[in-house]
């Protein structure tokens, strides 16, 4: 068995320039034929072409375009040739555009009440489980790393900078967290002073801090400052902002008056997530769903593909194109009206054919 050896691969400038080089070359050899085609039609344009012995005006786009649809073809068939193949999702992710996300969870004993979601039925921590799991499902997950801080009386770094979204989900699925802070108030300032520290470190404007809370027990006071690589604060609020229930001597609900005066002093955004998900529109606002342009996106590869797509099409169809409408001369079929039927006698005689042409 002969095996071959592997095919050269290029970095993406490299392939570009051979690419190039070959579809230049393409064009000098295929203009070379062109201008061979048009001496040779020269001389039958009148039995191609009846009495006007030219073909429809847009037909005589024809040999450029085939001349433009060979070199594109030949160049981005070179470049899927030459470029290295990667996988989707194979690729490392620019640090450039990495992002963060730090999701601060309120896991105090209150969001263990049953006030929440659309039918007021539903435990407060199932309900932030929901909400966070319906703005990741929006984002481009593969471009963020997600923090977790844990809160109730206090704040706890459960998980940072992580890709794997079983992690995450292992959080949300009802893991015993108030198990590990001693009984108190809950202290979401704690949270976000947390937050803060984790995202010092990072890019400036590349981190985004999604708080999940029902705003049970809010200090007045003591709102920690965020650092310039947090672009935007999301406060959401869980339970029933209107009726409370009574839990460790006191009535809890969703206190959104002060969540939503905590959301502006931070320069972010409230909502309420006790019936409605999380607005797309306030994802947006918050840079979490960048409005990228496809244009953006492309590469090298994809112009690779459309430059092969859109060439071999020409070529494929134009011969169609130019039988079907390159001229109006149909000789031989009757019934069409301005369409000239060629007489019997051309047919029978050759040289009779040849006076009626005007071609000898």
């Amino acid at each position: 068995m002969v095996t071959l050896p592997p095919l050269p691969v290029f970095p993406a400038p490299e392939a570009a320039l051979v690419a190039g080089l070959a579809a230049a070359a393409t064009g000098v050899v295929w203009s070379i034929g062109e201008v061979l085609h048009a001496r040779r039609l020269g001389a039958t344009a009148r039995l191609a072409f009846g009495d006007r012995g030219r073909p429809a005006a847009w037909a005589t786009t024809a040999a450029p375009l085939r001349v433009l649809a060979a070199a594109a073809a030949v160049f981005g068939l070179t470049v899927l040739l030459l470029l290295a193949p990667t996988a989707h999702g194979g690729r490392p992710l620019d640090e450039r555009r990495v992002r963060h996300l730090v999701v601060v969870l309120d896991v105090s004993p209150s969001m263990q009440l049953a006030d929440a979601g659309p039918r007021g039925d539903q435990r407060r921590r199932a309900r932030a489980a929901e909400l966070v799991r319906s703005v990741l499902d929006r984002v481009p997950v593969g471009q963020y790393r997600v923090s977790v801080v844990a809160v109730a009386a206090g704040a706890l770094p459960v998980v940072e900078e992580s890709r794997d979204p079983e992690v995450l989900a292992n959080i949300l699925d009802d893991l015993p967290l108030s198990y590990a802070f001693p009984a108190g108030k809950t202290d979401l300032f704690a949270g976000l002073a947390e937050a803060a520290r984790m995202a010092k470190p990072w890019r400036p404007g590349s981190a985004t801090v999604l708080v999940v809370t029902d705003g049970d027990t809010v200090p007045a006071t003591g709102l920690p400052r965020m650092p310039e690589s947090v672009s935007g604060l999301l406060l959401v609020g869980v339970g029933d902002p209107q009726a409370g229930r009574f839990i460790d001597g006191h009535m809890s609900r969703q206190d959104a008056g002060t969540l939503r005066q905590v959301a502006a002093r931070s320069g972010g955004l409230y909502h309420d997530g006790n019936a409605r998900q999380v607005p797309t529109a306030s994802l947006v606002a918050l840079g979490m769903v960048p409005q990228e342009r496809l244009l953006d996106r492309l590469g090298l590869r994809e112009l690779a593909l459309a430059m092969t797509v859109l060439g071999t099409a020409v070529l494929a169809l134009l011969p169609a194109a130019l039988e079907r409408w390159g001229t109006a001369w149909k000789p031989g079929v009757p019934g069409r009206p301005g369409v000239r039927r060629l007489p019997r006698e051309a047919i029978l005689s050759s040289e009779a054919g040849a006076r009626w042409t005007g071609w000898r």
